[in-house]
């Protein structure tokens, strides 16, 4: 049988042949190695035509230009709990919807859900970046055409902001000044603001109207007081159409279980009374703790204002509509009716038919006895009214998607 193939004596070399200190080149090699070169530049050639054919070479992203009829929204914090929903209600009204969220407390998940429901494109895009990175938010600015920028971003528990106060003045303060900056170096002229009751702090008397003076008695709500102030000092020499929404105490879901709730576990002890009434009906946590049995209300627990996420969703894109350039509207954003935490639990264990065990404590700081709104003035000025105001039928809506999704939207 005849073998073709060379021995390793009779190998052809490739490499440099040295010769008295002088090296002689293999000729093959170099003819070789310019023939590639040659290939190389062709197929380059062949794909920037290719490319300069294609009907979609040198279009910009639908994002990053402004399209007659359209209102492309920033989203801060759409990854988030409410943020998410309002993603949803806007994708879902024809807006373009730009979600900014770090996931420091959203979930990428929820971002998933939203982006399968409206996959098709210019509609929905997802930027992870932190708003405290000014550079990086300047370069968000620059390559999407903004109409306006509805601001959720933000830490937001009340007994976390006591144990790290610098926490939520970087995070909420800080951060909307760069977000306010970027708008006005891009020209992105409509604000709303999700702002919150907390900057009240222990009014006299109630119900809270818009005029009650404000006097946070914990970081959140002096943080959040601080941004607001911002934002009314800049709007004072500027066009800019601001809208700020202070709404209450949060509850509920979409109604049609695609989103929820999903707290990170570590933060559980800070967090809403519902997720902490959900946690123990299933089992998670092993009771409820209520925190405070001795304030000066009708059964010594407090008092708050509880605001479906629906309802609170639809009043941010009414307030997007109704903006106004050089216009300021500030407006409550509640039910106007108050429900102590004992009520709202009795509600809970009805909604999830779980007797939750419940262990009553000493109160928790920067807590407040009794807070609800004056919902008048959002009612006049913006034709907005909660419509969902059974607790328990809020607390039921929740508590589907929260049995559905034990895991809450899963691994991210």
């Amino acid at each position: 049988m005849l073998n073709f193939a060379r021995g390793r004596s009779q190998t052809r070399s490739t490499r440099s042949m040295p010769f008295a200190g002088m090296e002689y080149h293999d000729p093959k090699r170099k003819s070789n190695f310019v023939g590639k070169i040659l290939m190389a530049a062709a197929l380059t050639a062949v794909c920037i035509i290719m490319l300069k054919q294609s009907p979609t070479f040198g279009t910009p992203s639908q994002f990053s230009r402004h399209e007659e009829g359209v209102t492309h929204v920033l989203v801060t914090g759409g990854a988030g709990y409410i943020g998410s929903h309002a993603a949803l209600r806007l994708l879902k009204e024809s807006y373009r919807v730009t979600i900014v969220d770090n996931l420091s407390r959203g979930n990428i998940g929820a971002v998933k859900v939203l982006q399968e429901l409206f996959p098709e494109p210019g509609r929905l895009q997802f930027i992870y970046a932190d708003l405290g990175d000014a550079k990086a938010v300047n370069k968000i600015f620059s390559e999407n055409a903004f109409d306006a920028v509805i601001h959720f971003a933000a830490v937001a528990y009340v007994g976390e902001s006591t144990l790290d106060p610098l926490k939520y003045y970087h995070n909420i303060t800080s951060n909307t000044l760069v977000v306010l900056e970027a708008m006005a170096a891009h020209g992105v002229n409509t604000l709303i603001y999700s702002s919150t009751c907390a900057t009240y702090g222990e009014p006299e008397k109630m119900p809270i109207t818009e005029e009650t003076r404000q006097v946070p008695i914990n970081p959140y709500g002096k943080a959040k007081k601080m941004a607001e102030d911002i934002i009314l000092d800049f709007s004072k020499n500027s066009d800019m159409a601001v809208m700020i929404l202070r709404y209450f105490n949060v509850i509920g879901s979409d109604p049609e279980g695609r989103l929820g709730e999903a707290p990170r576990p570590e933060l559980r002890e800070h967090g809403r009374i519902s997720g902490a009434c959900f946690d123990a009906a299933r089992g998670i946590m092993p009771g409820l703790k209520v925190k405070g049995t001795d304030y000066k209300t009708h059964d010594g627990t407090c008092i708050r204002d509880y605001i479906d996420v629906t309802d609170l969703v639809d009043a941010h894109v009414k307030a997007l509509q109704k903006a106004q350039p050089s216009k300021v509207g500030i407006y409550n954003v509640g039910t106007g009716k108050g429900r102590s935490v004992k009520e709202f639990v009795e509600a809970c264990k009805k909604a999830t038919g779980v007797d939750i065990k419940v262990d009553y404590l000493p109160r928790r700081p920067g807590d407040y006895a009794e807070v609800f709104s004056d919902p008048t003035k959002i009612r006049r000025e913006l034709n907005w009214t909660a419509q969902h105001t059974d607790l328990e039928e809020s607390l039921k809506t929740a508590w589907r998607w929260q049995k559905a999704h034990r895991d809450g939207y899963g691994a991210s």
